[in-house]
C-alpha cells in the first residue's frame, strides 16, 4: 500500500508518516519497482499503535521506547502521564477560577482587568505585607471578587493579614457570609475556626443567621466562637452554649463577659440566672466548674442570684464559698 492510500485509510497525513519514518517510528517494509514507499500489514498496525499511544499523551520519543524496548514497563510511564495530566488539569482549573473572578468583577476596560489581576496576584503572594496591601486596597477601584477574599481568609495564618481580609469582606456585602459558612464544613479544624471568626467580624443579619446555625455545629470551637459573637450582639440563642463553655472551662472568662452583656435584659437575666444555678446544682459538677459558674453570677442582677450566692457562701468547697461571699459583699456595696 502506497503512502497516499495509507494516509487516506489511517487518517494520518503523508507528511506525518514521513516524519514518523525520519524518527524511525514507522519505516515502510518495502519499495515498489519505481522506488515508492510500500507499507505492509505490520507497518499499518504499527501506525495505529503509534496513534493510540499519542492519544493518551505520550511523546513520540516515549512511543518509540514503548514499542521498541521489550523490557520497557508501561506502568511507570502511565503513572507519570497520570501525574502530568493532573498537574495540567489543576493548572487549567486555576486559570478558569482566575478568569471567573475577573469576570465577576465586571471590568469595564483593560485597565480594570489589570487592576483585578494585580489584586488577585497580591492575595496569593508569599509576602504577608503584599497580601495585606492587596486586601486593604480591594474595592478602591474595581472590587475583588468575594470568592477570592473568602479563599484567602480561610488559608491565612498571619493575624494582621487576617484582619485586613476580614475588613475587606465586611465591605464586600452579604455574599461573603454564605461562602464563609461553607467553610464551616471543612474537614480541617483550622479552616473551620477561621471561617467562624471571620463571620463574627461581619456585620448584618446574614452573618448573624449563619452564626446562629453554627451554635449547633459538631465542633465545640466553632460553637464557642459563634456563641461569643452572638452574645456580644445580644442574641439570646447563645445563652446555652455560653453556659456550657463556663461549666467546661472553654473560654469561660469571655463567655461570662458575653453573659453579662445579655444579662442587661431583665428577661434574659432571669434565664441566665436559672441556667447558672441549675448547672451549679447538677450532680457530678466538680468544684472547679462550680467555682467558674459562681464567678459568672457576678454580673447577673436579681434576687434569685443573690439567694443562690447566699447558699453558695456556705458551700463545702472553700474556693466556691469564698467566691460567693466576696460577690455578696460586692453586691451589697452601694
Amino acid at each position: 500500500m502506497l503512502i497516499g492510500e495509507v494516509a487516506r485509510r489511517s487518517g494520518v497525513s503523508a507528511r506525518m508518516l514521513r516524519h514518523y519514518e525520519a524518527l524511525g517510528l514507522v519505516r515502510p517494509s518495502g519499495r515498489t519497482g519505481s522506488g515508492y514507499r510500500e507499507y505492509r500489514a505490520q507497518d499499518i498496525r504499527r501506525i495505529f499503535h503509534v496513534e493510540s499511544l499519542r492519544s493518551v499523551g505520550l511523546s513520540l520519543r516515549e512511543i518509540g521506547r514503548a514499542l521498541d524496548d521489550p523490557d520497557f514497563a508501561p506502568s511507570v510511564l502511565v503513572g507519570d502521564l497520570i501525574d502530568r495530566t493532573r498537574e495540567r488539569i489543576a493548572a487549567e482549573r486555576e486559570l478558569l477560577t482566575r478568569l471567573l473572578r475577573i469576570d465577576a468583577a465586571e471590568p469595564s476596560d483593560w485597565e480594570d482587568v489589570l487592576h483585578v489581576v494585580a489584586l488577585l496576584k497580591g492575595l496569593g503572594s508569599t509576602s504577608a505585607s503584599a497580601r495585606q496591601r492587596a486586601a486593604l486596597s480591594s474595592g478602591d477601584e474595581v472590587p475583588v471578587p468575594v470568592e477570592a477574599l473568602v479563599e484567602a481568609v480561610l488559608t491565612e495564618t498571619e493575624p494582621n493579614v487576617t484582619g485586613a481580609l476580614q475588613w475587606a469582606l465586611a465591605r464586600a456585602g452579604t455574599d461573603g457570609a454564605a461562602l464563609l459558612a461553607a467553610g464551616l464544613g471543612s474537614p480541617a479544624p483550622a479552616v473551620r475556626e477561621r471561617a467562624v471568626l471571620s463571620l463574627a467580624e461581619m456585620p448584618g443579619d446574614e452573618a448573624a443567621a449563619r452564626l446562629r446555625e453554627a451554635l449547633d455545629h459538631h465542633d465545640v470551637v466553632v460553637r464557642g466562637h459563634a456563641a461569643l459573637a452572638l452574645g456580644a450582639r445580644g442574641v439570646a440563642e447563645a445563652v446555652p452554649v455560653l453556659l456550657d463553655m463556663i461549666a467546661e472551662g472553654r473560654n469561660d472568662i469571655d463567655a461570662a463577659d458575653a453573659l453579662s452583656v445579655l444579662a442587661a435584659d431583665p428577661v434574659l437575666a432571669e434565664r441566665i440566672a436559672s441556667g447558672l444555678i441549675d448547672r451549679v446544682a447538677r450532680p457530678g459538677t466538680g468544684a472547679p466548674a462550680r467555682g467558674r459558674l459562681t464567678q459568672a453570677m457576678a454580673a447577673v442582677p436579681g434576687t434569685r442570684v443573690a439567694h443562690a450566692l447566699q447558699e453558695l457562701s456556705h458551700d463545702e468547697d472553700r474556693a466556691v464559698a469564698v467566691t460567693a461571699t466576696y460577690l455578696l459583699q460586692v453586691r451589697a456595696t452601694p
